[in-house]
């Protein structure tokens, strides 16, 4: 009777073994493709794709990362439309603009590809077939954005936009006039760092009322909007928040430079819809509803605290 009983517990033990590395194989052989607006050379997206990295690492499942080169929506379209044409076991999509994006987002769908949402396009997600969404509001954040710039004393302030036509950031500057409720303008800028400075910096010089800069994006428009304010010497009368998160903008609102910076967690909208899709592949479970990942105000009690994991690519 031992030696039966010790049969069967060698064969569990085997069975147990061979079952182990056949879910490493499956799960190995999970392909999972994202594909963003992101441009190369913006650092939130960056921090994005490490966070793509990490999930995959974590979830053992192979993430292939793609963007165009430029904030291109018909580029973009085209690369889903290649992603699907690959069949991956998950698609990961970013939609600044659902009517250029849309088409190619119902094609994953249709093509029984389980699509997750991240970062813009929260309010048509579910409407174009995606299981869910990860991010932040982006109205809600501008709005809570300008409410307290306008307790910091704002009346006149300007919106700096480097990709005007992205529905997100169009709706961060819309929810940021809506809550400070003095006059706002939109400035219209590219991602080219000393564009944002020169622009900033001749705004400024035309109208010496302006007491508030909103910036999109802490390192491609909050540090240049804070070295022009910087050389029309208005430190200390201009207050300068950004979305976002970048080492020098933190550092910044920890001198008492800038009054802060809204972090929307961009690691996790990397790599929560990876770890997602991957057990979703394996075991058929996924979350109920989206998934909030901002947004956090970050003052300058809080700014050193974040500085050295932003240098590391994670905040």
């Amino acid at each position: 009777m031992k030696s039966l009983f010790k049969a069967l517990a060698m064969s569990v033990a085997v069975f147990g073994c061979l079952t182990a590395g056949a879910q490493v194989a499956v799960a190995k052989d999970i392909k999972i493709i994202a594909v963003t607006h992101g441009q190369a050379n913006d650092p939130f997206w960056s921090v994005v794709k490490n966070g793509v990295t990490a999930g995959a690492k974590d979830a053992g499942v192979q993430v292939d990362y793609r963007a165009p080169e430029t904030f291109d929506m018909v580029a973009m379209s085209q690369l889903i439309d290649a992603a699907v044409n690959q069949k991956p076991d998950g698609l990961i999509v970013s939609i600044p603009d659902s009517s250029a994006l849309g088409p190619s987002i119902k094609k994953a769908v249709a093509a029984g590809i389980p699509v997750i949402s991240i970062n813009s396009g929260s309010d048509v997600s579910k409407e174009l077939g995606a299981l869910l969404h990860v991010g932040q509001d982006e109205y809600g954040a501008g709005k809570a954005a300008g409410e307290k710039l306008k307790e910091m004393g704002g009346k006149t302030g300007i919106c700096i936009n480097q990709e005007v036509g992205n529905v997100s950031l169009d709706l961060r500057c819309k929810g940021f006039a809506d809550g400070f409720g003095g006059e706002v303008k939109v400035l219209p800028v590219s991602n080219d760092p000393a564009d944002v400075r020169a622009k900033v910096k001749a705004a400024l010089s035309s109208n010496t009322a302006i007491d508030t800069v909103m910036a999109l994006g802490a390192s491609t428009a909050g540090e240049p909007a804070l070295d022009a304010v910087k050389d029309a010497g208005l430190v200390g009368k201009v207050n300068v928040a950004t979305f976002d998160l970048s080492a020098g903008f933190l550092k910044a609102v920890a001198a008492g430079e800038a009054a802060f910076a809204i972090d929307q967690q961009q690691f996790l909208q990397g790599y929560l819809p990876v770890v997602f899709l991957a057990n979703d592949a394996k075991y058929g479970l996924i979350p109920g509803g989206n998934v909030p990942s901002g947004p956090n105000l970050i003052t300058k009690d809080k700014a050193a605290q974040v500085v050295d994991l932003s240098a590391k690519g994670i905040r």
